[in-house]
């Protein structure tokens, strides 16, 4: 469970205007946090099937907001990439050259 104030700080952060709690940048921003989280909880219990169905599922989330954002913005995306140090894929426009 993130506490409320590194969810505020994480808003704050990668919000794209001072109230911005809902934008794709910050919802990358909080799930990566909660699969952090939970990824330590399932070294520790390794057993629990459960939460990890529920690290999957956010996982998948963040994959696809991510490829939202990519989308939309080469930049934004290669920010929110290299500020949270995951790891990116090819992009959409190299996808499409390989064709």
């Amino acid at each position: 469970m993130i506490k409320k104030e590194k969810k505020k700080k994480l808003m704050k952060s990668f919000g794209i205007h001072k109230d911005d709690t809902g934008s794709s940048d910050v919802q990358i921003a909080v799930l990566t946090e909660r699969i952090k989280e939970l990824t330590s909880h399932l070294k520790e219990n390794p057993k629990d099937n459960h939460s990890r169905r529920g690290l999957l599922q956010m996982v998948a989330k963040r994959k696809k907001l991510l490829k939202d954002v990519q989308g939309r913005s080469e930049e934004r995306f290669n920010k929110i990439v290299k500020s949270l140090n995951l790891k990116a894929t090819k992009s959409i426009k190299d996808k499409k050259e390989d064709e």
